[in-house]
C-alpha cells in the first residue's frame, strides 16, 4: 500500500507539459482546481474532464502510475460518495431502514467521487511533470511581491521542497521498517483497531529517528555548500517565459470562463 503512494515523485520527461515553466504549471492547477469547483452540470464536468485527459496524454504519464496513487484514498472517496448518496434531499428512489436513495443524491454521490478523483489527479500532474528544484524557484518567483512584507518567501518555498522530496523517501523507509518488523514476527494487518494502532509503535520510533537523522545530515551538507538562503543566490537555469506558456495561460484563462459560464447556466 505504502509503494502506491507517487506524492512528490517527479518522473522526467520532455513532453510539451514537462517543458512547460513551472511558474505556468502552478497557476494552471489553481485555474484548474477553480474550474473544478466551478463545474455545475455534466457539460462542464465534461469540459474539465476533457482538458485533464488532454493533459495526462500529453504529459505520457500511465494511467497504472495514475491508479495506484488513487488507491491510498479510496476509502474517503468511497465513504464521501455514501454520505452524499444517502444524505441528500430529493425524490426518492430506494428505502431501506433508516436510509434512503434519491435521484439528488446519485448524482451527487457521482459527481462529488468524479470530483476528488479529478482533483487529486489534476494535483498529482504538478509532482509528476515537475522537479521538486523547478517546483522551488517557480513558487519562489510567484511569491516575490510578498517579501516586501518581510514574508520569507525563499525559505517558505525552500521548506515545500523538501517536504515534498522526502515524501517518497520516508515512504520507502517505512517499507522497509514494516518488512523488517513483519520477519520478526509482527502483525499489522490482524486484531482489533487499538491492537493494529499499537502494532506502529515499533514502526514510527525507528521512522522518527531516521527522520532526524536524515535531517541532520541535511542541514549539515547545506552548510558545507555554503547555504544561506535567497539572498545572493544564483541559478543553474533561470526561468524564462517561453511562446507556450503564454498560449497555455492565454488557453487557462478562456477554459476557466468557459467553465464558469457553463456552471451559471447549470450545464
Amino acid at each position: 500500500m505504502l509503494k502506491d503512494i507517487t506524492l512528490g515523485q517527479y518522473f522526467p520527461g520532455n513532453t510539451p507539459v514537462h517543458r512547460l515553466d513551472p511558474r505556468t504549471k502552478l497557476i494552471l492547477v489553481v485555474v484548474y482546481i477553480v474550474a473544478l469547483f466551478s463545474a455545475g452540470g455534466v457539460v462542464s464536468y465534461a469540459v474539465v474532464l476533457a482538458a485533464l485527459a488532454a493533459v495526462v496524454v500529453l504529459s505520457k504519464i500511465k494511467l497504472k502510475v495514475i491508479a495506484k496513487s488513487m488507491k491510498p484514498l479510496l476509502f474517503i472517496i468511497v465513504l464521501t460518495g455514501l454520505l452524499n448518496l444517502f444524505y441528500s434531499q430529493g425524490t426518492p428512489l430506494v428505502s431501506f431502514w433508516i436510509f434512503t436513495i434519491t435521484r439528488e443524491g446519485v448524482f451527487n454521490a457521482v459527481f462529488m467521487i468524479l470530483r476528488i478523483s479529478m482533483l487529486i489527479t489534476g494535483t498529482f500532474m504538478l509532482t509528476y511533470t515537475t522537479s521538486p528544484i523547478a517546483l522551488t524557484d517557480g513558487l519562489e518567483k510567484l511569491l516575490n511581491p510578498l517579501k516586501r512584507i518581510r514574508v520569507p518567501v525563499h525559505e517558505l518555498a525552500m521548506m515545500m521542497c523538501i517536504a515534498l522530496r522526502f515524501i517518497p523517501t520516508l515512504i520507502e523507509e517505512t517499507d522497509k521498517i514494516m518488512n523488517a518488523q513483519k520477519a520478526r514476527g509482527a502483525d499489522f494487518e490482524t486484531g482489533s483497531l487499538m491492537q493494529r494502532a499499537k502494532a506502529l509503535i515499533p514502526i514510527l520510533v525507528p521512522l522518527f529517528i531516521s527522520s532526524f537523522r536524515r535531517a541532520d545530515e541535511l542541514a549539515v551538507a547545506m552548510e558545507c555548500r555554503c547555504y544561506h538562503g535567497g539572498d545572493g543566490r544564483t541559478r543553474l537555469k533561470e526561468l524564462v517565459y517561453q511562446t507556450m506558456d503564454y498560449v497555455t495561460l492565454i488557453g487557462g484563462v478562456v477554459f476557466l470562463a468557459g467553465v464558469i459560464a457553463l456552471g451559471h447556466f447549470g450545464l
